[in-house]
């Protein structure tokens, strides 16, 4: 899977990135179909303390693209529960699928 990762406003570190990889990699063991996943690091500045934004889209061919946007404290926090939402989607589809 490729996984393309943008951050908006700031530099990514080497560790922040790492983890990315590793959770949204983890995405392809519930469906072999993932050609790949686009993730999008924002910090906005708004004051508030949930200012970090991760979005993920994922490409899997014969589905529309599979898309997840979460805002919380930490960019850790928001790739965990895109990646909780982006499963959830990808084994409704597949069970979607297999009905049809």
């Amino acid at each position: 899977m490729n996984i393309t990762i943008h951050s908006l406003h700031f530099d990514a570190d080497k560790k922040l990135i790492d983890y990315i990889e590793n959770k949204v990699g983890k995405l392809s063991q519930v469906s072999d179909d993932i050609l790949g996943a686009d993730v999008t690091l924002k910090l906005e500045n708004n004051g508030e303390r949930d200012n970090k934004i991760a979005e993920i889209k994922i490409d899997i061919p014969r589905v529309n693209d599979l898309f997840a946007k979460k805002q919380t404290k930490t960019f850790e926090e928001s790739i965990d529960t895109a990646t909780q939402a982006l499963r959830r989607q990808i084994l409704k589809s597949k069970k979607k699928q297999r009905g049809l």
